[in-house]
């Protein structure tokens, strides 16, 4: 009888040993929640802009040469008809001084040419020559005064080439380029200076190519100074009809309906009112209570009543800067998980997160039944407590 006892036991420790040990219970996590709520969403789009002269000229010589001297500095107020860069005159001062000496010479041979035409007419007035011989000396004074004009206006284009070698501003305005120094030697037609001219001011800005097509010539837009902080009204003037090459976008320029514009180079807000910039109000979500779910995009939402969690599909309309705007899905009230959901599971418990208290030994703490006491605020009590006992 013992021995069989004996054995029963035995096969029971086996067993028990055998046998595998529960599963460890799921932690209650804790969560950040927010509650869904309509907010104010406008679709109107705000463009980085800068204040620009209407005519801005790059201006250069209209001859090749080397830059002995630039008299223009970069943000100088320059007046039309000032000297802004000079060249080496040299060569034309001897191409003009050759063009002169060839003047001299076609001038001298009309004369003499002018003299014979005369003196052979008399002799044909009195038959001692023929009426060809006459014509030949004709020919031959037209053409000695075909070659004087052509000496003479190639001396005017020498001229005129020698006085290319000053460059002279054409309008009053500002510098805002140097791209020449002296001793540079620059091409005919090279930019050396560029003048931003006096008078009216546009606004330029970029606008991406999805977005060009609702920017039109002559709709109003709203400008807001970044350095004044002053709203001022603009209307588009011109939208290019190609993008950019580089940055692949299309420039927009906007003039400015205002009796005292702002400073040239000066950095503007631009915000177009066609398309109505009424805000609509719309349901935001930040973009860290977004979940992939297969082909879909869900949200945990918080049932207050079982504080458990479950997945809600949603459909996402576009972006507002870090939050997203919902289409559908989701109900104003409802409590939607904000931060931690790629540890959470369908049904899984939780609970709110609360931040943490500095405790006062003066007045007990007030009991929450949805805070969660971490170790470290555990083991700061009762240090607290032991203090206060002592």
């Amino acid at each position: 009888m013992k021995k069989t006892v004996f054995s029963l036991v035995s096969i029971a420790a086996v067993l028990a040993a055998c046998s595998r040990s529960a599963p460890p219970e799921e932690p209650v996590r804790a969560v950040k929640v927010m509650t869904v709520g309509t907010d104010a969403f406008s679709s109107s789009h705000e463009y980085a802009g800068e204040v620009r002269a209407r005519v801005e000229s790059r201006l250069g010589f209209r001859v090749g040469g080397k830059i002995i001297k630039r008299q223009a500095e970069l943000g100088q107020r320059v007046k039309a008809g000032q000297v802004l860069a000079e060249l080496d005159p040299r060569d034309y001062k001897l191409a003009a001084d050759a063009a002169r000496a060839q003047v001299a010479t076609a001038m001298t041979n009309r004369d003499l040419a002018a003299a014979d035409f005369k003196r052979y007419k008399e002799l044909k007035d009195q038959s001692f020559i023929s009426g060809a011989e006459l014509e030949r000396r004709e020919t031959t004074f037209k053409a000695a005064q075909a070659q004087l004009e052509q000496a003479q206006s190639q001396l005017a284009v020498q001229s005129n080439q020698a006085g290319y070698a000053a460059l002279v501003a054409d309008v009053s305005g500002v510098v805002t380029a140097i791209e020449a120094e002296p001793g540079q030697v620059v091409a005919a037609g090279a930019p050396v200076v560029r003048i931003a001219a006096d008078g009216v001011r546009d606004v330029v800005f970029s606008v991406p190519e999805d977005r060009v097509v609702g920017i039109k010539v002559g709709a109003p837009v709203k400008i807001r100074v970044w350095a004044q902080h002053t709203d001022l009204p603009g209307t588009v003037r011109e939208v290019a009809a190609s993008s950019d090459p580089v940055t692949r976008t299309y420039p927009v320029k906007v003039s400015i309906d205002a009796k005292e514009p702002p400073v040239l180079g000066a950095t503007v807000s631009v915000v177009p009112e066609a398309g109505g910039s009424a805000a609509t109000p719309v349901i935001k979500l930040p973009t860290t209570a977004l979940r992939q779910e297969g082909n879909a995009t869900a949200v945990w939402v918080l049932d207050k009543a079982s504080m458990t969690v479950k997945p809600q599909v949603i459909q996402v309309a576009t972006a507002d800067g870090n939050d997203v705007v919902v289409a559908s899905g989701l109900q104003p009230g409802m409590l939607v998980v904000s931060a931690g959901v790629h540890v959470l599971s369908p049904g899984q418990k939780v609970t709110i997160y609360r931040p943490s208290v500095a405790i006062s030994t003066a007045a007990p703490a007030q009991s929450d039944p949805d805070s969660i006491a971490s170790p470290a605020t555990a083991a700061a009590a009762s240090s607290a407590s032991a203090t206060a006992a002592k």
